[in-house]
């Protein structure tokens, strides 16, 4: 009798699939403070606390090597601030491989230690240790924030309008110019490397999503595994509607370009912290629009909602292709070299 043959899985988060069928449905206790639980799309959970939701996130870092600290702190608070909150307190655990030095450990805790204090965050606890089960430093981080109960909720509707702020990319393309600077020498300028090495610095969303909470919105989604188009199809599913996208209207830096070009992937299936897509109603446009500007966040209208039927589309030199749920990221196309 032959064995069942075992499939491998692709590098990266489990697809949206194998979500719903392995890990959603083995969870069979619910409780009744949870208010939000894991999904599709869902950044968060939240948790009643009486006048106050508890906001929760956990994420890992494991993709990239230079800036893990920093990168650590930053992923989980911008799930927070996808809630339109912002986050208050971060929890690490950080796992390093044998042969790991003091002075690595101290580096990645002063990356952790800046990053926090940037944001008002306190690290209020974690792990740290030493393993041979890893190969190459990772950080799991759990980030908390909290909101007043009477904060009404809105659901996204057909009609509404989709943004994003900076632009795509940014995560991945700092990444590669950080971690495999030798690859980029001869095929961009050093100020180019030296622009995209920066984007590191910008990967926070804290600031947009608590001016959308705000303003208002209908759906925040921070632009991380799976890219911006990732993004958008998380949101969509979750929600029930389609969405129309306008591809020449999404911004990419030309740093970006020609790292993608180098290593033929794609920027808007490209990680991307540093850029949150935000859902609102389009009455609400021109309000967003003056917050963010006069909070000096680039904002860009790149989309529109539309009923489920339509699906989610990516107009592309005049035709619309559909867009597939969010498989792999681009950016493991990179790192396994």
């Amino acid at each position: 009798m032959r064995a069942r043959q075992r499939k491998m899985l692709k590098t990266g988060k489990l697809d949206s699939k194998l979500l719903e069928e392995i890990v959603f449905k083995s969870i069979k206790l619910k409780r009744d403070e949870v208010i939000k639980r894991p999904g599709i799309g869902e950044d968060c959970a939240v948790v009643d606390f009486g006048d106050y939701k508890c906001v929760m996130s956990t994420d890992p870092i494991t993709a990239s090597a230079a800036q893990i600290g920093k990168l650590a702190v930053h992923v989980s608070c911008n799930d927070i601030a996808s809630e339109g909150v912002e986050p208050l307190g971060i929890m690490l655990a950080v796992m390093l491989p044998d042969g790991t030095t003091e002075e690595a450990v101290g580096e990645i805790m002063r990356q952790a230690g800046e990053a926090a204090a940037e944001l008002g965050v306190e690290i209020i606890g974690g792990h740290t240790e030493i393993t041979p089960a890893v190969n190459q430093p990772v950080i799991v981080s759990t980030a908390i924030g909290r909101v007043q109960v009477a904060r009404a909720e809105q659901k996204i509707k057909p009609g509404d309008l989709i943004f994003m702020t900076k632009s795509a990319g940014l995560e991945g393309s700092g990444i590669i110019a950080n971690d495999h600077e030798d690859d980029l020498v001869g095929k961009l300028s050093p100020e180019e490397i030296e622009e995209a090495k920066s984007y590191l610095n910008l990967i926070s969303v804290v600031k947009e999503g608590v001016i959308a909470g705000e303003t208002g919105f209908s759906a925040m989604h921070d632009v991380t595994e799976g890219g911006l188009l990732g993004a958008i199809w998380e949101l969509c599913y979750t929600s029930g509607v389609g969405a129309k996208v306008w591809n020449e209207a999404i911004p990419v830096t030309g740093a970006t370009q020609k790292i993608c070009v180098v290593y033929d992937i794609d920027p808007l299936r490209l990680i991307s912290s540093g850029s949150m897509v935000i859902i609102t109603a389009a009455d609400n446009k021109d309000r967003m629009a003056r917050a963010m500007d006069e909070a000096g966040v680039k904002l860009t209208l790149i989309g529109k909602v539309k009923e489920k039927g339509f699906g989610v589309k990516l107009v592309l030199e005049g035709r619309a292709v559909e867009v597939e749920p969010p498989e792999s990221d681009e950016i493991y196309r990179v790192v396994k070299r």
